[in-house]
């Protein structure tokens, strides 16, 4: 086999195991084609490169079998005649890419196996692998494409919660040292004949450089058990002792919930579809019947995510927030609530829960909120968890009139009333029909939206939509499948009241939770919730709440059409404690059990548990892996003497004494020499010992000497109490420093470690004399230079 032919078929198998890391995110056949399309790629490279093609060319011809080959396979019904990529290809295969990358940022692992999604998995994977092959070998630079299958790694390593499995960390390495190793070997190859090496079958074949050979193998191997098993001997860290994705860090227990700054959106998803519903918080006070806490509003619609607008500077908190914007009345004369929370460890998030609008907050340095949002944020990179707090905040309560008279002539800003460019006319059609009734009021207009998503429009509350909420998600949302949750609901509510003219943003936060003893309001991670806000002039920032009852058990009370030609309340009247301003419309909205989502007792106890649940037993747990981890090499020595004290009488027996003794010495940092003969050695034990065990030490060596060389030994001698006095008598003459230091870390164990490394290299080297032969009895024998002459 040529040495480019080898080469690429290592670049080939690098990336196929490298591409083994993707697993955990993406679903499908995705593996199956990338390989099979690489191994395309490779194959034409390798026939070119045996018809002598100009080493420039091989890799522009590979990159066009590579497009033709992903258009044939993925955009076939968008090719001229059906072979050629042409225009609608490149505008379908972007397409799909775009929507590929809009799933990717918005939804948790593993990802669907939709069309667009294989197709970007399998198109990450085949450019890899041309890039591997160019790398490796047209620039013959094997060593540099290891940067590629570490991107590889990296990506899902960051991306996937919790982490990769560390046995993936596997193939990747493995394929790397292969590349390395067929790059070295065809390197080498160009030098001559082989001068030396494991195998002396034929030394007339090419050099293999078997040194090196062996010492990459051994140095490769080692490195790759290292990485493998460490993580399975050390003991699992709580994730925020490295990190936890978010600036700053918390004990944690890797199954709280982490909110970003940077797409709150995504990570309410996957909290809400994660399994473990944990404690988020806990808090008194408030108005009766719960509140809905708050961590920050989404106001800025590209047409792609809801995401957090740009923002100016962000004010310190040095008494009371500044008013809610677009409140017009007297503040003084509103009431005040104030709450007590108390936030657990498992809720990793840059922003606060409060409720809306804000009056004060006990937290200081290191926060800070923003005028627009009155939303409270970590200004250092710190997290909430653990964090007890007191807050104030208004407790306004509009009427369904105030909000029926409000004049909205602009937005309060820039952001909640844009509508994105792409938004389909479809969709706007569909806002109008719905609000034709409201007679161009936009408070009744924006009932109406709330009402048609409730009950009018035929909705189905859902966790397992996975699209998202851009905007060809909400296009089928609206239209066509009409299933999802709380995401869905808000964000489409919020983008039909824009086109309503209707300033609108997005809220992330809590639902009220769980009452309890006391007073006391139990929220887990999921209720973690969704909801629109519409901004009406005089009341400032209003919510509304479109998800269905099986999610939300009521609408808030000011919600309730002002007029009776427009629509009817959409929960009826009750005696229950209501939210405020919405004394005679019935309680505040409250989680239902969703069948959709895991058990809502979920895994914790309610409450904000003790030093132990929050964080407190991953500390013992670590501690003791410590101290696991430290008395191993003891426990080995006790094992192994205690097995050595315990064989019968004989040559093995007294073979196992004498290695003890020896471990003995070697534990107590005595000068025991390996090259000694039994007589030599037991005369140095004379040496060492009181005159009392002299005897002992005597009849242990001569017996030790007597197995070894003199044929007519007893077989059955038994030299366990000489050996057991030598031994004793070692350990009490010896410091009680040493004596210690022989209990926890035995010098013996590190030479039995040192053996074990030895003795796994001489079977590396076994397995390399293993090869060889295998080699010259699978492959004919190559004619030497030369003829013969009779």
């Amino acid at each position: 086999m040529t040495g480019h032919a080898r080469i690429s078929i290592a670049a080939w198998g690098a990336t196929a195991l490298g591409s083994l890391v993707l697993t955990p995110v993406f679903s499908g056949p995705f593996l199956f084609v990338s390989a099979f399309l690489c191994a395309l790629i490779t194959g034409v490279g390798v026939l070119l490169q045996n018809l002598r093609i100009p080493r420039i060319v091989v890799p522009i011809v590979q990159l066009l079998v590579l497009v033709e080959l992903l258009s044939f396979f993925f955009l076939h019904s968008t090719m001229k005649f059906g072979l050629f990529p042409w225009k609608a290809t490149a505008i379908e295969f972007n397409s799909q890419l775009a929507d590929a990358m809009d799933s990717i940022n918005r939804f948790s692992a593993p990802l669907p196996a939709d069309p667009h999604l294989t197709l970007f998995a399998v198109t990450v994977i085949s450019v890899t692998g041309f890039l591997i092959h160019v790398i490796a070998v047209q620039l013959r630079q094997a060593a540099w494409s290891g940067l590629l299958l570490l991107i590889m790694y990296t990506v899902p390593a960051a991306t996937v919660h919790g982490g990769l499995p560390w046995l993936l960390f596997i193939p990747p390495a493995i394929g790397y040292i292969v590349l390395l190793s067929a790059e070295g070997r065809s390197r080498l190859s160009r030098w001559g004949r082989r001068i030396s090496g494991v195998s002396h079958l034929d030394a007339a074949e090419p050099v293999e450089a078997s040194a090196l050979g062996q010492a990459g193998r051994r140095i490769g191997l080692t490195v790759v058990a290292i990485a493998a098993l460490l993580p399975a001997l050390l003991p699992a860290l709580p994730e925020g002792v490295i990190g936890n994705g978010l600036a700053g860090g918390s004990s944690g227990n890797g199954i709280g919930a982490s909110i970003s700054s940077t797409n709150p959106m995504l990570d309410m998803g996957r909290n809400l579809k994660r399994g473990v519903n944990s404690v988020a918080l806990t808090y008194k006070g408030g108005p009766s019947g719960g509140s809905y806490l708050r961590l920050t509003a989404l106001d800025l619609f590209d047409g792609n995510t809801w995401q957090i607008a740009p923002r100016g500077q962000e004010n310190k908190l040095d008494g009371n927030l500044t008013p809610p914007p677009g409140f017009n009345g007297d503040l003084s004369k509103v009431p005040v609530n104030t709450m007590d929370i108390s936030v657990t460890r498992d809720l990793r998030s840059q922003f606060v829960p409060v409720p809306y609008p804000l009056q004060s907050i006990s937290l200081k340095r290191g926060w800070q909120y923003d005028a627009g949002a009155l939303d409270v944020m970590s200004s250092n990179g710190d997290i909430v968890a653990g964090k007890d707090y007191r807050l104030t905040s208004y407790d306004v309560e509009p009427t369904p009139e105030q909000l029926h008279d409000s004049i909205t002539t602009s937005a309060p800003d820039k952001y909640t009333l844009v509508v994105p460019e792409k938004t389909p006319e479809s969709i706007k059609q569909l806002a109008y029909r719905v609000t034709a009734d409201a007679k161009d009021n936009k408070f009744e207009a924006a009932v109406l939206l709330q009402d048609w998503f409730r009950t009018g429009g035929g909705f189905m509350y859902n966790t397992q939509n996975v699209k998202g909420s851009g905007m060809a998600a909400l296009e089928d949302f609206l239209l066509t499948s009409k299933s999802g949750y709380c995401e869905q609901f808000a964000t489409g509510m919020a983008l039909m009241a824009r086109i309503l003219g209707i300033p609108a943003r997005v809220g992330i936060g809590f639902l009220p939770g769980t009452a309890g003893k006391d007073g006391q309001y139990t929220v887990r991670m999921h209720d973690m919730h969704a909801w629109p806000e519409l901004y009406f002039q005089g009341t400032g920032w209003v919510r509304f709440e479109p998800t269905p009852s099986a999610r939300v058990a009521s609408t808030p009370g000011w919600t309730v059409a002002a007029s009776g030609n427009a629509t009817t309340p959409t929960t009826p009247t009750t005696s229950e404690p209501t939210t405020p301003g919405a004394k005679q419309t019935g309680p505040i909205d409250k989680p239902r059990h969703d069948p959709n989502l895991a058990d809502q007792s979920g895994g914790t106890a309610a409450g904000t548990g003790n030093w132990f649940s929050n964080g407190g037993g991953q500390a013992i747990g670590a501690v003791l892996g410590v101290i696991l981890l430290i008395c191993i090499p003891w426990l080995i020595r006790t094992l192994t003497r205690r097995r050595r004290y315990l064989r019968p009488p004989g040559r093995a027996g007294a073979e196992g004494l004498w290695a003890e003794v020896r471990d003995t010495a070697r534990d107590l940092n005595l000068d025991w020499s390996d090259i000694s003969t039994p007589r030599q050695a037991g005369q140095w034990l004379v040496s060492k010992l009181p005159e009392e065990t002299h005897p002992a030490a005597r009849r242990l060596a001569r017996g030790i000497e007597a197995l070894r060389y003199a044929g007519d030994a007893k077989p059955e001698l038994d030299l366990r109490d000489d050996a057991a006095a030598v031994r004793q008598a070692l350990w009490t003459q010896a410091p009680a420093r040493r004596r210690w230091r022989a209990r926890l870390l035995p010098p013996s164990w590190r030479w039995y470690l040192s053996r074990g490394t030895t003795e796994a290299s001489d079977l590396l080297d076994e397995f390399d004399l293993l090869l060889a032969r295998l080699r010259s009895l699978l492959l004919p024998k190559r004619p030497t230079t030369g003829s013969h002459r009779g």
